[in-house]
């Protein structure tokens, strides 16, 4: 590169790129699937697009930057002050605003991996430094070797439960203890994107171990069981010091009116949002059953998704859903993530899965 022209900063020589889950190719004559985002089969929720519709008038006017009344939803929800929330465009949006707020060059990150594909990048732009701890053999977080990771340099550990990609849950013994073991100066983040979709009776909860930690911060989202992945709005709660710390970091207007009203409308209609979410995960214990039925080791799965660790053979397993209209999520070399979806999209996948075995039997 010529002295004369722009540079950027060093650190994004190495910052990898996020890759979103593909949409299908179209194919004349049949019907195509995106089970590659995680994304939710159903429409908006009732009531939803009549809220977006009334709001959408007025769009010439800057969004409500305080939120005011969507946090006002949300502490009523949770039983937390306002002042305990910071939203932002996803969850993800505030987990990098936070490391914004608390991270800087020398500093490190310690999170499970695989985890989120957005935690090594969200934690490089900072200029810290991630510290990656394997997952155990059943796809789990290895808590021990976590506490192991952290350093004088840690100011950041991220939990995901259930964990992205792989589907497992912390328990809330394991998770009690380890956030207890974790220095009272190390911020905990606690990422419940799919908290909905837990039926596990023993996981862990991010709220409630907030409640009484002054270093606890519980992530949420509206896009993944209520159906707002297209608006993006997500949330923190967290104790006030930190919650002011990512609302000052945030992008100003960030969440749009249409976005606020649709997540306040969608928190109005929670009881067809868990007939929905209850619908969901009836079908992901019936995809998760063939599965097995058929031979394959799925780990235990409380999410909208579920995992096969294929390793080379990753992406042709994909190219094989591709080619029967289902676009999945692969990770060349580790495995693949299979969002649960519409029924006939995942007999689909069950269908390449038995073929698949079949001829590498």
């Amino acid at each position: 590169m010529s002295e004369r022209q722009p540079r950027m900063r060093d650190v994004f020589d190495t910052i990898p790129t996020y890759q979103p889950g593909k949409p299908p190719e179209p194919k004349p004559g049949r019907s195509t699937f995106k089970l590659s985002s995680n994304e939710n089969p159903y429409p908006p929720l009732p009531g939803v697009v009549e809220a977006i519709a009334d709001a959408a008038g007025g769009i010439n006017r800057y969004p409500d930057m305080g939120a005011v009344h969507l946090y006002e939803r949300l502490s009523e929800r949770f039983g937390v002050p306002a002042d305990n929330l910071a939203a932002a465009t996803g969850s993800v949006a505030v987990l990098y605003h936070l490391l914004q707020a608390m991270c800087e060059r020398g500093d490190e990150v310690v999170y499970a991996w695989r985890s989120f594909e957005a935690y090594p990048i969200a934690v490089q732009v900072t200029g810290a430094t991630s510290v990656t701890v394997p997952l155990t053999q059943k796809a789990e977080h290895d808590l021990d070797a976590m506490l192991d990771a952290i350093t004088d340099r840690t100011k950041v550990v991220i939990v995901c439960t259930p964990n992205n990609p792989t589907g497992p849950v912390v328990r809330e013994d394991a998770l009690t203890e380890f956030v207890d073991r974790v220095p009272p100066h190390v911020v905990v983040v606690i990422d419940e994107a799919y908290r909905e979709f837990v039926r596990d009776p023993f996981v862990g909860d991010g709220v409630d171990l907030y409640r009484d930690r002054e270093n606890v911060v519980c992530l949420r989202t509206f896009s993944k069981a209520y159906g707002l992945a297209g608006l993006r709005v997500g949330y923190a709660i967290a104790p006030p010091p930190i919650a002011a710390a990512i609302r000052k970091a945030a992008l100003p207007f960030g969440v749009s009116d249409l976005a606020q009203v649709a997540a306040t409308a969608s928190l109005d209609a929670e009881d067809a949002l868990f007939e929905r979410v209850e619908a969901l995960v009836a079908e992901r214990t019936r995809v998760v059953d063939a599965m097995r039925a058929q031979g394959w080791t799925v780990p235990d799965t409380q999410a909208n998704f579920f995992w096969l660790q294929l390793g080379a053979d990753t992406v042709d397993f994909a190219a094989a859903c591709a080619g029967e209209g289902v676009m999945i999520r692969p990770f060349a070399g580790d495995g693949t993530r299979i969002t649960i979806g519409e029924s006939e999209a995942n007999d689909v996948v069950l269908e390449v899965a038995q073929s698949w075995r079949a001829s590498h039997a």
